[in-house]
């Protein structure tokens, strides 16, 4: 298959360097030439020489327009599975393999495609008719060139389905199968919240809330028409930085042009947010919007005082009281760097429990799923090392007193900004009534508290103008 966006992508992102694909012809011959399959019993320099060792399965090959890089082929049971995956920088100096994505997403679907084909390889009659599936399934798997599902094999029970062209000259591309059975759509808001805590003031605490709405929608139809509303609880933060999947059809300009860097005012779109889409087939996102939520879900103070050959540690954390006060996890995880193992330990918690890792070189507070009424809790210790040793950790950022606690956590049925689907408001232009099933979820990521005993590393401080 040839995907004529990728080559245009290609002839983009090289410029210059930018060798096209020959015909399948050329490229095969060329291919064949390569992998010595012919002419294998003539010397050719550039080829055999021994100083050219291939260590992997990506080659170079020549064809009239210049080298074609990157080629990834490899043999098995009398086949030959190659593509060319797409490199999205230039190519001279060429760039490392472990820095072209590309290469993995190729290999993957070559793997799938080889886990399909090769257990019918001793016949050669089922091997013909699953070789000629092979088209269409890719329109699954892989329907504008990026690979969406690698497991060819799992389609297999489906490829009746799939259509190789649109009957509908209305479907978009993006919808490469239509579903059979009764409509349903899952919604599922994820957002996540990211902090930096101090306690010093000549320090400002910053924290920023970022969110994702996952949509899959099991609809009949070549093109069903959607429409999603997005709604905020009364003096709930607007979205700010709304990006829309390409699937959407239309959007209200005003929503688009929130931005988190200029100052908020009255005049601020707070929604309702709605989306008219034609969904894909798959699982997609359907929407990435920020926040600026007036605090962080829990407030926290990290103490750390070196005495001696002892360290006094003091940790407390207190959850705000707009938060829902049910967790799937929290836990507070302490490391210690540059520093031997934990030789001794002493501490004291107001509420869950403290663990100490298998290293010795981390300690974890597991507060579990809920705060107690208080909303508070401590925990103070004192602790003392070993010699250390190659196997504990290191940081060049955290020395000395300069260290962090970092938070995890999770909260089932809640978000920050008070974001939610209302499941009455979802409109779906198609016969029968449609099972809707909406979720939201609140994680916690690089969310940390810094000891306010030592200064803050320069990184991770805010910008003051």
């Amino acid at each position: 298959r040839r995907y004529p966006t990728v080559e245009v992508r290609a002839e983009t992102f090289n410029g210059p360097t930018h060798v096209p694909v020959p015909s399948d012809s050329a490229f095969l011959k060329a291919l064949l030439f390569e992998l010595r399959l012919v002419d294998d019993h003539v010397f050719v320099e550039h080829r055999d020489t021994c100083t050219r060792i291939n260590h992997s399965s990506v080659y170079s090959v020549a064809t009239d327009a210049g080298d074609l890089w990157p080629v990834l082929a490899f043999q098995k049971s009398g086949l030959i599975y190659a593509c060319v995956p797409l490199v999205e920088q230039p190519l001279e100096p060429r760039p490392p393999l472990l820095t072209v994505l590309g290469l993995s997403q190729g290999l993957a679907l070559l793997l799938g495609i080889m886990d399909y084909v090769s257990p019918s390889r001793k016949n050669e009659a089922e091997m013909n008719s699953k070789i000629s599936q092979l088209r269409t399934l890719l329109i699954q798997a892989c329907p504008l060139g990026t690979p969406l599902n690698t497991n060819i094999r799992s389609l297999n029970s489906s490829f009746e389905d799939i259509q190789e062209m649109p009957v509908d000259k209305d479907q978009p591309a993006w919808r490469s199968s239509t579903y059979k059975g009764k409509p349903q759509i899952n919604v599922c808001i994820t957002e996540k919240v990211k902090c930096m805590q101090y306690d010093q003031r000549d320090v400002v605490d910053t924290w920023q809330v970022y969110g994702a709405v996952n949509c899959k929608c099991d609809i009949e139809g070549s093109a069903p028409k959607v429409t999603l509303t997005l709604n905020l609880p009364t003096n709930g933060p607007p979205l700010q930085d709304i990006v829309v999947h390409h699937c959407v059809t239309s959007v209200d300009p005003a929503m688009l042009m929130s931005c988190s860097a200029e100052p908020l005012d009255d005049s601020v779109y707070s929604g309702p947010y709605k989306f008219p889409f034609i969904p894909p087939s798959d699982s997609f996102n359907l929407c990435y919007y920020t926040s600026q939520v007036p605090v962080p879900p829990i407030l926290g103070c990290y103490q750390l005082v070196e005495e001696g050959s002892q360290i006094k540690i003091t940790v407390n954390l207190k959850l705000h009281e707009s938060i829902k006060n049910s967790f799937e996890y929290c836990e507070a995880r302490i490391p210690f760097f540059n520093r031997g193992p934990i030789a001794q330990l002493e501490y004291k918690v107001s509420y869950g429990q403290l663990d100490l890792s298998r290293e010795k070189s981390l300690l974890v507070w597991v507060i579990g799923q809920k705060f107690p009424k208080s909303l508070e809790v401590s925990l103070t210790g004192t602790v003392s090392f070993g010699a250390a040793g190659k196997e504990h950790p290191t940081d060049y950022v955290c020395t000395g007193n300069t260290a962090y606690v970092k938070l995890y956590f999770r909260i089932p049925d809640f978000t920050l900004t008070g974001c939610y689907v209302d499941q009455h408001s979802v409109q779906i232009f198609v016969p029968g009534k449609p099972k809707i099933t909406a979720s939201r979820e609140l994680i916690s990521s690089d969310y940390y508290l810094w000891n306010s005993k030592a200064p803050a590393p320069v990184a991770f401080r805010t910008t003051l103008d």
